[in-house]
């Protein structure tokens, strides 16, 4: 019997593009949001080589590092696949970010090159890289060559015309699987944004795993809506679909009415996403009039999840799997996940175990593991950690100790059969009264109230306990909670430090463009003395 095919048997990423261009030629790789294109797998080394060739044309060397500021889009791919094809190192840039957050990255990691498009959502990406001071970007490409003050994506291929095939197969021949592919930048909650250096080998050994996990499939239809600069648009996003020849459906704005149309529209039956995103769904009041039978797989994580959100998931939405799991920047973007035969409330309350030939575990603060279903901080050892920081030793050796251990930040705890829970980040519990407080664990025990939509917890100073838990609610569709309310129910269901001392309606969350709550906004309302907080 043959064995069977293994995408991290290649080695490189162009070494898989070549391999699923012939593997895979008939089905599509890449449709447009627009519908304007579709490239078919046949059609993809051909594109990877044009746009290799240019990078050559441009001066790139194995090594440079070349920064994407862009929403999710078909350029985005091609742009990336061509600069690895060459030994480029990618440096993917959050479409959040201002003039001076991207200049700090771009100068950080010695960007030659600079890919981004003249706007996206009122901001002006070529007007904000003008406006700083980058000291190692030589040319700025526009991918969608809208006429701003940067080179024109198709200009910029032009310019690679010139280059012979056989200097493009020598170059794609040396990159070898140990070569950086790319550097992610850290979100910077905890001082400035570091980056993280991952390479071919790992990225295609993790995400072939992870692929494997989920059950992506050939032919599969994957609406990518989590960005591109993250992990999970990049690698568990366009790459997997690469990977096991799934068609990639970039998407640049999460928007519920929109994502639902293009579901029924284009048949899609892979959707991944962090919990908001099938919350907002779920919450849509025309959800109805949208045909999504087609879905099948879902794939989440990176906050709390309750219970009932993962049977929703499965009797409402359609999907047949649901999967969670964990990971971070440093690990590759991966460490456990569930499995697809695991009940809903394993999936909703852990995420899962550790991926094959990876360790997983939880220690005090001597770093020695602690009891099984005791708190501790989350370690990881493996393949997938982080080569490290880049140019960046000391905080690299203040992350991954001697034994190889990368020191997540995160509190966790592990059962007997070595699923994870994570409590919380180390940075976000707070102290009452002696008491350690894990905002994760109360926004799980809020979930069960059928008026809470959403809710983000963190703590906030007081003069008599130290520190006092705050809730922020999104309500359900047609409920009106009130403080007072949820505060009394949480009274009956909590320890009393558990139990938040106000509590704030909004209309909606403050999100990054990865869709997680950014808590630090919730924190400086407070500071700002803005919040209509509930009785205490």
């Amino acid at each position: 019997m043959a064995e069977a095919f293994r995408p991290s048997s290649v080695g490189t990423i162009p070494r898989l593009v070549q391999d699923s261009t012939r593997r895979y030629a008939e089905r599509n790789v890449i449709e447009s949001e627009d519908g304007k294109t579709v490239l078919r797998f046949a059609e993809l080394e051909g594109a990877m080589m044009r746009s290799a060739k240019a990078f050559i044309a441009a001066g790139i060397e194995p090594g440079d590092r070349v920064g994407i500021w862009s929403h999710n889009c078909v350029e985005w791919i091609l742009a990336a696949i061509g600069l690895q094809a060459i030994g480029g190192v990618l440096v993917p840039l959050n479409t959040r970010f201002k003039g001076p957050e991207a200049a700090y990255i771009l100068n950080k990691s010695g960007a030659k090159i600079l890919l981004t498009v003249g706007e996206f959502l009122d901001t002006r990406y070529v007007e904000a890289a003008r406006a700083e001071s980058l000291e190692t970007v030589e040319m700025i490409v526009d991918l969608l060559g809208e006429g701003a003050d940067a080179t024109p994506w198709e200009d910029f291929l032009r310019m690679g015309e010139s280059v012979e095939d056989a200097v493009v197969a020598a170059r794609i021949d040396a990159v070898e699987p140990g070569q950086l592919s790319d550097i992610l930048f850290t979100s910077g909650t905890t001082g400035k944004p570091k980056g993280v250096m991952c390479t071919h080998e790992q990225v295609l050994r993790g995400f072939e795993t992870w692929t494997g996990v989920v059950g992506l499939r050939e032919g599969d239809r994957y609406l990518v809506v989590n960005p591109f600069f993250h992990a999970f648009g990049y690698k568990s996003g366009w790459l997997s679909c690469i990977l096991r020849g799934a068609t990639c459906l970039p998407h640049a704005v999460f928007d519920v009415p929109a994502v639902l149309s293009r579901v029924a529209a284009d048949r899609i039956n892979v959707l991944p996403g962090p919990p908001t995103l099938y919350q907002s769904i779920l919450m849509h009041p025309d959800r109805d009039q949208f045909d999504l039978s087609c879905l099948r797989l879902s794939v989440t994580g990176a906050a709390a999840i309750p219970v009932e959100l993962v049977h929703r998931m499965r009797d409402e939405l359609g999907f047949e799997t649901v999967v969670t799991g964990y990971g971070l920047t440093e690990c590759s973007g991966i460490a456990t996940m569930c499995r697809a035969d695991d009940d809903p409330e394993r999936i909703a309350t852990t995420s899962g175990r550790a991926i094959d030939d990876v360790e997983v575990i939880c220690v005090d603060d001597a770093g020695a593991e602690v009891p099984r279903g005791e708190p501790g901080e989350v370690v990881v050892r493996g393949y997938n950690v982080m080569k490290g920081y880049f140019e960046d030793e000391e905080q690299t050796r203040d992350t991954i100790d001697e034994q190889g251990w990368l020191h997540t930040g995160d509190i966790g705890v592990m059962d007997e059969h070595g699923y994870l829970r994570i409590t919380d980040r180390v940075k976000d519990m707070f102290i009452m009264g002696g008491f350690n407080c894990y905002p994760a664990e109360i926004e799980a025990m809020l979930y069960e109230h059928p008026g809470v939509g959403q809710v983000a917890v963190i703590g906030v100073p007081d003069e008599r306990m130290g520190e006092v838990g705050m809730a922020f609610v999104v309500p359900q569709p047609g409920a009106e909670p009130t403080a007072d309310e949820l505060i009394a129910w949480s009274r009956e269901r909590m320890a009393n430090y558990k139990v938040p001392r106000t509590v704030e309606l909004l209309e909606a969350l403050p999100m990054n463009a990865s869709g997680k709550v950014q808590k630090f906004v919730l924190r400086d309302r407070v500071l700002a003395g803005v919040s209509d907080a509930g009785e205490r």
